[in-house]
């Protein structure tokens, strides 16, 4: 019985792992959207405005903004295919677990059932 437990325990990590992961997928959607909304905001300043803005403006802020959006996506996307992938392994691992355990539970029954007859 204590088998079934980990087992269990195993594909619950796994099924949070996978949300996680999904989660992070449909996270980037929604950001890339806020994305482009910020450069379009940010581009419709004429070139002159945006490059005599000064430091600490909101303008360059919206820049720094901008610049550090694509890191962002990127570790959404990457991350989330990583749990994914976690997830997946985690569920590799509890089934390689079951395909070893099964021929020592079937030698064991095998066992109990001989040793019951010769009785």
């Amino acid at each position: 019985m204590p088998m079934i437990i980990v087992f269990l325990i195993l594909l619950v990590i796994a099924l949070v792992y996978v949300f996680q992961g999904v989660g992070m997928h449909n996270q980037v959607t929604v950001e890339e959207g806020k994305f482009h909304a910020l450069q379009s905001d940010y581009l419709s300043n004429s070139k002159a405005i945006r490059d005599g803005a000064e430091s600490n403006s909101a303008l360059t802020a919206q820049l720094a903004q901008i610049q550090n959006y694509p890191s962002e996506l990127l570790r959404l996307k990457l991350v989330g295919v990583g749990k994914i992938l976690t997830g997946i392994f985690v569920v590799l691992v509890a089934i390689l677990m079951a395909l070893v355990m099964m021929p020592i539970r079937l030698g064991k029954v095998i066992y109990d059932h001989m040793a019951k007859h010769k009785e």
